[in-house]
């Protein structure tokens, strides 16, 4: 396969998780190459999911869980970012292999906050996990019931609604419920990604602007294993980063 299809396609797999990090916000590099993506459809429906193997299924719900819809769209079919491919096509344009290499170490890096990049999943994801990714994708990313991602309420104040989008968003992946971490991060300082609440976190993040351009910007900080914060500035609003750094607030 050249090596510019695989440079596009790569890109697919699984979505992205919130990774602030002491230290790890500085070393940026250029873009790598983009493609457009296919419009956005509906959710998931119970009247339209169809009968898929235990495997595809868990495949469909890790898919929701570790937001690769937020950033691939539902059921992989793109509409996001131009940035971010759809993955309806690449069924069968990869090997298992391939994907699973993908999914584990990550692909590309960008200085441009609007210009999402496929972060390195190996040590958050299991590998089990990765398998059921892998076989979704295989399997065409058809439609299962019940793998709807979590709404966010309206009209019930910015740090409730920042609260669905963490999870929405996949942040608890790597940040973990309440912003109280633990997940590993093997070559960053403390071998951890660090956590979202107390006063650690509020003396460096001081102002909301400063959490805001984190939350825009990521990490572009090497290869697997380490965890890179990835771009949200080209998929989350401006208000939905607010309603975040609410939330974020109420762990102090």
């Amino acid at each position: 396969m050249p090596a510019i299809i695989f440079a596009v396609l790569a890109l697919a797999v699984a979505g992205v998780g919130i990774g602030f990090a002491a230290g790890h916000y500085t070393n940026r590099t250029t873009t790598i190459t983009t493609t457009s993506a296919a419009p956005a459809v509906p959710a998931t429906t119970a009247q339209q999911a169809v009968s898929v193997s235990p495997t595809v299924a868990a495949g469909a719900h890790t898919f929701v869980q570790f937001a690769c819809a937020q950033c691939h769209g539902v059921q992989g079919r793109g509409g996001v970012s131009p940035y971010v491919p759809a993955l309806s096509t690449i069924k069968t344009s990869l090997t298992e292999a391939q994907l699973e290499h993908i999914i584990n170490h990550g692909l590309g890096e960008s200085a441009n906050p609007t210009k999402p990049y496929m972060p390195v999943w190996g040590e958050v994801i299991s590998k089990t996990q990765v398998h059921d990714l892998v076989a979704y994708i295989r399997a065409g990313l058809p439609a299962v019931a019940d793998t709807q991602p979590v709404s966010v309420p309206a009209g019930q104040g910015d740090p409730v609604a920042g609260a669905a989008l963490y999870v929405k968003y996949g942040c608890i992946n790597c940040h973990g419920p309440n912003g109280l971490g633990g997940v590993p991060n093997p070559l960053s300082p403390d071998k951890t990604i660090p956590v979202l609440s107390g006063q650690g976190f509020r003396q460096q993040f001081n102002t909301d602007a400063k959490i805001a351009a984190v939350i825009r910007s990521g990490s572009v900080i090497g290869k697997a294993p380490i965890v890179s914060m990835p771009h949200w500035g080209g998929i989350l609003t401006p208000v939905q980063i607010a309603e975040l750094i609410a939330y974020l607030k109420t762990l102090k």
